[in-house]
């Protein structure tokens, strides 16, 4: 499996957190693309050819089971690949365990699928491709 960029770093945040007024005051970064889901709403904030992921727990939810769990922080590193339904395939075949064995829709029209933390020593990853027009 090819790994073309660092996609994104996602960190998760309850309502109210200092994270938001730092990116955009301290680092003078703005929201690229805002974005509301089940439970949370994700921000991508452009860096460099990177994106640093906020979520931003809005109700019951993985993200605020993520913050009761562990608190506000790193909550996982994305991956970008050309192909993901043969990256999940080649993980599979090498016996690694995923979280998602098929892709699923992502923010901004991306498909997603989770590698299992085990699988790089307790670090969640996703693996992140990109729509066509990109």
């Amino acid at each position: 499996m090819e790994l073309k960029r660092i996609h994104h770093v996602a960190m998760t945040h309850p309502t109210g957190s200092p994270l938001l007024a730092a990116l955009a005051g301290l680092c003078d970064l703005s929201a690229d693309h805002i974005e509301a889901a089940d439970g949370f709403i994700e921000r991508m904030w452009g860096v460099g050819d990177g994106f640093v992921q906020t979520l931003e727990a809005t109700g019951d939810g993985i993200i605020q089971q993520s913050l009761d769990t562990r608190g506000p922080g790193l909550h996982h590193i994305a991956f970008e690949v050309d192909d993901l339904d043969s990256a999940l395939v080649e993980l599979a075949d090498a016996g690694v365990h995923l979280i998602d064995s098929i892709p699923r829709a992502g923010g901004a029209g991306t498909l997603i699928a989770f590698v299992h933390p085990s699988a790089f020593g307790g670090v969640l990853v996703e693996l992140v491709e990109e729509p066509a027009s990109h």
